[in-house]
């Protein structure tokens, strides 16, 4: 069955994948219609660009997949909540579902007392213990 979790779990793997790269380990899966349409992870390090978010790197992908500018009827699941510029860009996409792991109460947009698109629906704790447990893991070994 496809259920938040079910898709979290795939962005959870993206977030290995950033880890495997010693990128910040954050994975982001766009859905739509219960299909994934975009895959990503952090890429900030790869590409020496502070705007390579795995958000960032989703949206592009989900657009260009659907053939438009607008993520209308599709689901962003991403492991850590998003920060101020990748709220901007999901904003803008009128993304109809923004599904988060762990809450980043430091660089978050929900702190800033940010909102998405007002159409836009927002879920926050799934996975939450596993998606902010490896973000904590990666800073501790790098410290």
């Amino acid at each position: 069955m496809f259920t938040d979790e079910y898709f979290m779990k795939m962005a959870f793997q993206e977030a290995e994948l950033a880890l495997e790269k010693d990128e910040v380990p954050i994975g982001c899966v766009i859905v739509s219609n219960n299909r994934v349409i975009a895959k990503s992870h952090n890429l900030t390090e790869t590409l020496n660009d502070v705007t390579a978010h795995a958000e960032m790197q989703a949206i592009t992908s989900g657009a260009n997949y659907l053939g438009g500018k607008y993520l209308q009827k599709c689901t962003m699941y991403v492991t850590l909540e998003p920060c101020v510029m990748c709220a901007g860009a999901l904003s803008w996409s009128q993304i109809t579902k923004v599904v988060i792991g762990a809450r980043d109460e430091q660089r978050g947009f929900i702190n800033k007392a940010l909102s998405l698109h007002p159409k836009t629906e927002v879920v926050t704790g799934i996975m939450e213990n596993e998606c902010s447990q490896i973000v904590k893991d990666f800073f501790k070994n790098k410290r």
